[in-house]
């Protein structure tokens, strides 16, 4: 295992024992999915090469969908992307009449994030970078002196906010991006304030933008997603490789009870596959994980609008036993016996090294806990990371706080339990939406 920092590992074990995923330090405990990790690698290989993306993942509660996604958002932001993620919720969706999409796209550009701003709040890092080095760029190719070197930089970025502006709302994003330049040259706070709300969708009329900044239009519910496609090709002009965009628990959609909000959730959805996958979209990728209901269920899931099943279902020929990794939704398998293993292995290693002891636990301890916790869940039932995960800290917990605590009487005490998270589309709580 690499060298692990404090900070790593405390974020890590306050996290895991929480049952949440940690935003740092995953590489110290990752096991398996080398295949679905491949897919996704491939697909950021199209994006940085002008392409686009669209990724459903589907995985029982606790089988590791957001670890994985956490896990491929660290990976582009390494590879120098722009990344941004949300999760949905009853209020945060793809589109809605209270601005649910709105706030969709606000939770996103606040979480924007790169490798020098991993934690988020990365926009105005980006644009002063951009600025920077198209300052430095012409300073080395002119030789210009301030005053002139200040209108020749003026004119290069009109010059790259050209092609934007010839786009689907890309005026009014260029303009504003040019009035962000306009307000730095002249140390206008206020402008670029301006200019930051609106690149933010905090302006609530198109009233309001035009008294600030000049812009003729405001980012709304119906059409943020335009907007990030915006960002995205700016996010190269920038000197990125391109934007990838991170949406979590996408089962908030499946739980809309008015059918004609969940169907235009869905109907955005289709909007966006159908950017990503037929060309319309350059350098962005789109990433959306999700319980087996939210995708499969024929009655309230995508699998209820046809578009979506046509274009999201497995082809005749794939049968059990086999996996299409091109396909547009990865399903997440159970962890086999052998990686859950490693886990433990791992997460001895990180509780040993962060409270700074070492460990006493062997091979056979940690094949005995596998045992005492597959035999008390049952044959028929799946063993989660997530579930393994707390079972396990917590008896290093005890453990190390106990000196006369056995490790062997523990698991096998009739008192040990196994912590558990499912999911039942009947019983699960619905919520209440009275939106037209």
């Amino acid at each position: 295992m690499k060298k692990i920092s404090k900070r790593e590992s405390k974020a890590l074990l306050g996290s895991l024992a929480a049952g949440v995923v940690p935003r740092i330090g995953l590489r110290h405990i990752a096991v398996g999915r080398q295949q679905e990790i491949t897919a996704f690698l491939n697909d950021i290989a199209a994006i940085e090469d002008g392409g686009a993306s669209f990724r459903l993942v589907s995985g029982n509660y606790g089988s590791g969908k957001s670890f994985l996604l956490q896990m491929i958002r660290h990976n582009a932001m390494e590879r120098n992307f722009v990344v941004a993620d949300a999760d949905l919720s009853i209020d945060r969706r793809l589109t809605g009449n209270k601005g649910q999409g709105l706030a969709t796209y606000r939770e996103l550009l606040q979480n924007l994030s790169t490798a020098k701003r991993p934690d988020g709040g990365a926009l105005e890092s980006i644009l002063q970078k951009w600025i920077n080095d198209l300052q430095r760029k012409t300073a080395q190719e002119t030789g210009l002196g301030q005053t002139d070197l200040t209108d020749a930089v003026s004119a290069r970025i009109s010059e790259t906010m050209a092609e934007i502006a010839e786009m689907a709302y890309g005026y009014a994003f260029s303009h504003t991006i040019e009035m962000y330049w306009r307000a730095v040259k002249t140390q206008n706070d206020e402008l670029k304030q301006s200019a930051l709300r609106w690149l933010r969708a905090e302006f609530a009329t198109k009233t309001d933008a035009k008294k600030a900044i000049g812009a003729d239009s405001i980012i709304d519910d119906n059409h943020w997603y335009e907007f990030l496609k915006l960002f995205a090709m700016f996010t190269v002009k920038a000197g990125y490789k391109g934007l990838l965009l991170f949406l979590d628990e996408g089962v908030n959609l499946y739980k809309i009870t008015p059918a004609q909000s969940r169907l235009k959730n869905y109907e955005k959805l289709l909007t966006i596959f159908n950017d990503t996958m037929q060309g319309k979209a350059e350098h962005i990728g789109f990433f959306l994980s999700g319980t087996p209901q939210f995708i499969f269920d024929e009655k309230r899931g995508l699998f209820n609008y046809e578009a979506l099943r046509s274009r999201l279902a497995d082809s005749r020929y794939i049968k059990d036993g086999f996996i299409d990794y091109t396909s547009p939704v990865i399903r997440l398998n159970q962890l086999s016996n052998e990686e859950l293993f490693l886990l433990l292995e791992n997460l001895c290693t990180v509780h040993s090294t962060h409270h700074g002891y070492e460990t006493t636990l062997k091979a056979q301890d940690l094949q005995a806990f596998l045992q005492t916790i597959l035999g008390r869940l049952g044959a028929d039932k799946l063993l989660t990371p997530r579930e393994i995960t707390r079972d396990f800290l917590a008896l290093l917990n005890i453990l190390m706080q106990d000196p006369t605590a056995n490790f062997r009487e523990i698991i096998s005490g009739s008192d040990f339990k196994v912590a558990s998270a499912k999911f039942d589309p009947e019983q699960e709580d619905i919520h209440e939406d009275f939106e037209i």
